[in-house]
């Protein structure tokens, strides 16, 4: 053979080779991450391919499916009462994506995840009927929050204490997923982009704030597990007016003619004196407060439920004075609802902490379970003694100081208030709160709620956690404990 013609024929071979090799490499390594690019139209093409699988509330589906009038997407996603459950589902966009549950369940719901299929379907690719998606959600509790919340601008947060169940999650204002749903609502899209109170945060999970008084709760966990005070009842070391350490700032108490001066603790969370955790949380020094924040939630930067909330934070590197502040929940402290629910619960549940979720299982479309999330897997946060404790002085500040409003009647019901200042040196609207948890003595029922009302329009006068805050929970306990 001639020589020139052997070198091009073995130079052919290897190009040839070469693009067998890289054939091979995208089929078997790369196929999948193409398929799965976000830009790839048959991924979305195949997503709306079918009815996509459910979101269940309490054995009824909250979503569902319609058929598309035109274009290659045969379905768009459809919602039940979208504006009620929309800090629960999210949305499934077929132009803006998904979110919440619809974004992390995306594949069991349009029937692309590959455990749904068999190992010839794995082989051949075949898409699959979809599958379900099971809540906890309690449609009752649900309910009585959004109603309650309104027209304001704030969140609330239920929780089963003994089994971690979120048994409602609200945020207000809220937004109609359906309304995205398709390919030509922009308009609508943009509208809620630009929309100043934000309705598609989820303020429930994704927005921690200043929590005000309620981090009391945790100092005083802080205070009796420590030793600093042997009980509720025992007076503290608290001068009044107290004065800030190292500076002439004097931490002032919202009522003068409260008896701060060296309060108990019972006594200090009913009138909320600011003077008593201040010096308390300044006398432990911070890290031991955020040891005990920790145990609670805080700094927890993979908390999911299954959808990933956003940290709450107590900070470190701070000095006496700094301390002190966020004794009241005030300096660089912030938390979200589902964290000051869970501070809440874990005081009910004896002290021990079960690990928030509001998944039950996810099943394929004959009902098999592909994943369980399992109830009371609890941590031990505080000993029973010190939860009883806190229980107790927090049932005086419902039924004797500033969460009166929370009461339910035939019901153990205990709770914290908060008002959190807003803007530089105060000057916007503070944020009201208030955690709180509730016992029915009949049946063993339990709930525990966390409300923030970030702007309700109410005249700055008028804010408190128990005029805002707690009604909302006194509706959403009620619910839970019918």
């Amino acid at each position: 053979m001639n020589k020139t013609i052997r070198r091009t024929s073995v130079f052919v071979l290897v190009l040839v080779l070469a693009l067998l090799g890289r054939a091979t490499w995208v089929q078997a390594y790369e196929g999948k991450a193409l398929a799965n690019d976000s830009k790839n139209r048959r991924k979305t093409i195949a997503q709306y391919a079918q009815p996509l699988g459910n979101i269940v509330v309490a054995g009824s589906p909250v979503t569902g499916s319609k058929r598309t009038e035109s274009g290659d997407l045969a379905y768009e996603r459809s919602y039940a009462e979208g504006a009620l459950y929309s800090a629960v589902t999210g949305y499934s966009s077929q132009a803006y994506g998904a979110t919440q549950l619809e974004g992390i369940y995306s594949g069991i719901l349009d029937g692309t995840d590959d455990r749904l299929k068999n190992p010839v379907d794995a082989v051949t690719r075949k898409q699959q009927e979809p599958g379900t998606v099971v809540t906890t959600i309690d449609p009752d509790v649900q309910k009585a929050g959004y109603r309650a919340l309104g027209g304001t601008k704030g969140a609330a947060v239920a929780i089963d204490p003994a089994t971690g169940r979120i048994l409602a999650m609200v945020s207000t204002p809220s937004y109609d997923p359906g309304k995205i749903a398709g390919t030509t609502d922009g308009d609508a899209w943009q509208e809620l982009l630009d929309d100043p109170d934000k309705p598609l945060v989820n303020r429930a999970l994704r927005q921690p704030l200043p929590p005000g008084s309620t981090f009391k709760l945790v100092v005083a966990a802080a205070a009796l597990e420590d030793g600093l005070y042997s009980s509720v009842d025992v007076r503290t070391d608290s001068p009044d007016p107290y004065t800030l350490p190292n500076t002439r700032t004097v931490l002032p108490n919202e009522n003068r003619y409260a008896p701060c001066e060296d309060a108990t603790i019972r006594t200090a969370l009913r009138y909320s004196c600011n003077n008593v955790f201040g010096k308390m949380a300044a006398d432990l020094g911070q890290d031991k407060v955020r040891a005990m924040a920790e145990k609670f939630g805080f700094n927890d930067a993979e908390q999911d439920v299954p959808v990933r909330a956003y940290p709450s934070v107590y900070p470190s590197g701070m000095d006496a004075a700094q301390t002190a502040l966020t004794g009241i929940g005030q300096f660089d402290v912030t938390a979200t609802p589902l964290q000051m629910a869970m501070v809440s619960a874990a005081i009910s549940n004896d002290g021990r902490l079960a690990a928030p979720h509001m998944v039950s299982e996810v099943v394929d479309s004959d009902g098999d379970a592909l994943e369980s999330f399992d109830d009371g897997d609890a941590a031990r946060v505080v000993s029973e003694a010190t939860a009883e404790q806190l229980r107790s002085a927090m049932v005086t500040v419902v039924e004797e100081g500033t969460g009166s409003n929370a009461a339910v009647p035939g019901a153990e019901v205990g709770g914290k208030t908060g008002t959190a200042q807003h803007g530089e040196n105060n000057s916007k609207t503070p944020y009201a709160w208030f955690t709180s948890y509730a016992k029915d003595p009949a049946t063993g029922k339990q709930v525990a709620v966390a409300v923030l009302i970030e702007d309700s329009g109410a005249a700055r006068s008028e804010v408190s956690g128990n005029g805002l805050a707690a009604p909302v929970a006194q509706k959403m306990m009620a619910a839970a404990l019918k």
